[in-house]
């Protein structure tokens, strides 16, 4: 199991401060040897927990140009159709995924295209479930032209613990489906935004992987025989 860069500096320091402590501890409260070790257990039990969370799971991608790849782990949430605002300016078919902290936070490209639109967006940390935190909540969005031909976009959202978006992508950029796209710290939410008449192919509830779950698939035209 590789450990994500993204969490490499904050796991290092962590296991610095909680060393420092521990030996701090057992060097000058030698007298309640009970609570340094209980101490000892706790802080062994959080590094576990902050690891596991930047663990990056070797995974074998699945790709086609007219499939929509999940792009994160956890559960589906939304499945609705629904006015965009901010790109497209009309009538969407939203699919979200919401990610708790014990899901793996690497997102990746759910389609392989071009970046057409990229914008950062500060904002409020509500719970990642609430239906405001999409247009609310610190955020990313990114649209891709997609090989299919149609354009998807898809928002990186940020949750109550959430206080921290990474992203790889600019606009004019090249992406390839399932390669990673960014990474968001500590639970969090990913909006896909795609044509009313792509057929969806999970259901509210069901748990996705990213990179491997086939969540939707596009209308493209038939191919022309001349």
């Amino acid at each position: 199991m590789k450990i994500h860069k993204e969490g490499r500096r904050i796991l290092f320091f962590t296991l610095l401060a909680l060393l420092a402590v521990n030996l701090l501890l057992f060097r000058y409260n030698a007298e309640n040897g009970g609570f340094n070790k209980v101490f000892a257990g706790i802080s062994v039990i959080m590094f576990l927990i902050l690891l596991q969370f930047f663990r990056s799971p070797a995974r074998r991608l699945f790709t086609h140009e007219d499939l929509i790849i999940a792009p994160a782990d956890g559960k589906v949430v939304v499945i609705e159709n629904v006015q965009e605002p901010e790109y497209f300016d009309d009538m969407r078919m939203q699919i979200s995924i919401f990610m708790s902290p014990i899901n793996v936070h690497i997102t990746r490209n759910p389609i392989s295209g071009i970046v057409r639109y990229f914008k950062y967006h500060p904002g409020n940390y509500l719970v990642a479930w609430h239906p405001k935190s999409s247009t609310k909540n610190e955020r990313t969005t990114v649209v891709v032209e997609s090989e299919a031909g149609p354009l998807v976009l898809f928002r990186q959202i940020a949750g109550a613990m959430a206080r921290r978006i990474v992203w790889y992508v600019n606009e004019g950029d090249e992406v390839s489906q399932g390669e990673e796209f960014g990474f968001i710290k500590f639970g969090s939410r990913v909006d896909i935004f795609v044509p009313i008449d792509t057929e969806v192919k999970v259901q509210i509830g069901e748990k996705v992987k990213g990179g491997q779950t086939v969540i939707a698939q596009l209308k493209t035209p038939p191919p022309s025989l001349f």
